[in-house]
């Protein structure tokens, strides 16, 4: 009796918390951990987690030390994703370290790291795990002397106005360390870089040897998608998702238009909902093949039979499944190489189709989808299927492209026929 009681106020306690969790139906974050170096952060970037909040997200704040926080309990994953703002943590308390965020990560849930000008070696060796390098300088802010927010108490240009890769009005606001991203890493994408005027380096003192990070190679904000579909979020700035930074009016260098609000507010919702999956997602469903003018999907196919394939495709858009319309879709026929490659057609309503004739080679193929498209998830989809050759009492009975080699040997029967009859009876 004791332990059905147990198990009764185990579920009641887990069930509210797996309604709400990573599904593949239901695929956005619900429950966030948010680790601060003080909790001071949660009232002045109130409107970034106010924003979260708003969107249905559960918020859990601790303090990166907290020797009681851990990412697993009873090795299932107690969160959906992982906010690191505390940039001068040496080492996070409890059970998380390095491996236990990379196997976070790993595992495919999502990441967002605010570094700053105290950035601790063990931030930056988590985003070095992720693909971007912070400036090796830990006094090195980025500066731009054309870029900058104009202002009358900050003059040594820390402050910057970009409105690069951003549709908006406004640019927005930027104060923090520069990174770079390895460009042979299609993984990494670089969301937010600096001007060709900016370069790293010590505000506080003059320059004595060229800056080792300069122009657009300097990144201020990047994204990572892994192979996984995890997604990280990685900034050189705290300030950036701060209230000060939301609300502040901004003034562009060499330009005259004075904005009543940066564009920081509208920048990170729109990526905070693509790192949390509220958008870019895709899903297939109905994977079907047949033959042409049936239904059932057959156990075996024929060489030379005439195939339709199809599969419906949905992205999610934070709070409904609609449907996914592109023109890139392909299908692959493969076996140990592609012998058919088609482009699907579409309705417009997520089903995508294509018909083809199975090649005249016999043996254990595959339907293969592998779609990969910046800014969304990936999809690799996989169904095998043998294809077996004519039986004897299939081929046809004759064949027309033998017709010649028929004509030949009737041709040669003929004239034997014509010779012998000639050689025999003409004296």
């Amino acid at each position: 009796m004791s332990k059905l009681v147990g198990v009764l106020a185990f579920l009641t306690l887990t069930l509210p918390f797996l309604a709400h969790s990573f599904s593949p139906d239901h695929p956005t974050d619900r429950r966030v951990l948010v680790l601060l170096d003080d909790l001071a952060v949660k009232s002045s970037h109130s409107l970034f987690f106010k924003s979260l909040q708003s969107r249905g997200f559960e918020l859990d704040f601790k303090l990166a030390d907290d020797p009681n926080i851990s990412l697993q309990r009873y090795a299932l994953y107690s969160y959906d994703a992982l906010i690191l703002f505390s940039p001068s943590v040496d080492r996070f308390g409890g059970s998380i370290d390095l491996a236990a965020i990379l196997d976070f990560v790993d595992s495919g849930h999502d990441l967002i790291i605010a570094a700053d000008t105290n950035a601790s070696d063990l931030i930056r060796q988590i985003a070095v795990e992720c693909g971007v390098d912070f400036d090796e300088d830990p006094a090195a802010m980025v500066i731009d002397h054309t870029s900058y927010a104009v202002s009358d108490t900050e003059g040594d240009h820390t402050v910057i106005a970009s409105d690069d890769f951003i549709k908006s009005d406004a640019p927005v606001l930027f104060q923090g360390i520069g990174h770079t991203v390895n460009s042979e890493n299609s993984l990494v994408l670089k969301v937010l870089s600096a001007s060709l005027s900016a370069y790293s380096a010590n505000p506080k003192s003059k320059l004595s040897n060229p800056p080792s990070l300069t122009g657009s190679a300097i990144s201020l904000v990047s994204v990572v998608q892994a192979r996984n579909n995890a997604r990280v979020l990685i900034s050189g700035s705290l300030s950036l998702f701060s209230d000060r930074f939301f609300r502040s009016k901004v003034q562009k260098a060499g330009s005259s238009k004075k904005h009543e609000k940066s564009a920081n507010e509208q920048f990170l919702t729109e990526l905070s909902k693509w790192v949390f999956h509220e958008r870019g997602h895709l899903k297939a469903v109905n994977v079907k093949h047949h033959r042409v003018g049936e239904a059932d999907e057959p156990a075996i196919y024929r060489i030379n039979d005439d195939l339709e394939y199809s599969v419906e495709i949905y992205e999610w858009r934070g709070q409904r499944w609609e449907p996914y319309v592109a023109d890139d879709v392909q299908v692959q026929f493969y076996m140990m190489s592609p012998y058919v490659l088609k482009t699907l057609s579409t309705d417009q309503k997520g089903r995508y189709f294509t018909e083809f004739r199975v090649p005249d080679v016999y043996g254990v193929f595959q339907f293969k989808v592998e779609y990969k498209r910046l800014g969304y998830t990936s999809l690799s989809l996989s169904k095998q299927i043998p294809v077996r050759p004519f039986k004897h009492n299939e081929y046809e009975r004759f064949i027309p492209a033998a017709y010649p080699y028929y004509g030949a040997a009737f041709s040669m029967m003929t004239g034997f026929f014509v010779f012998t009859a000639v050689h025999l009876y003409n004296k």
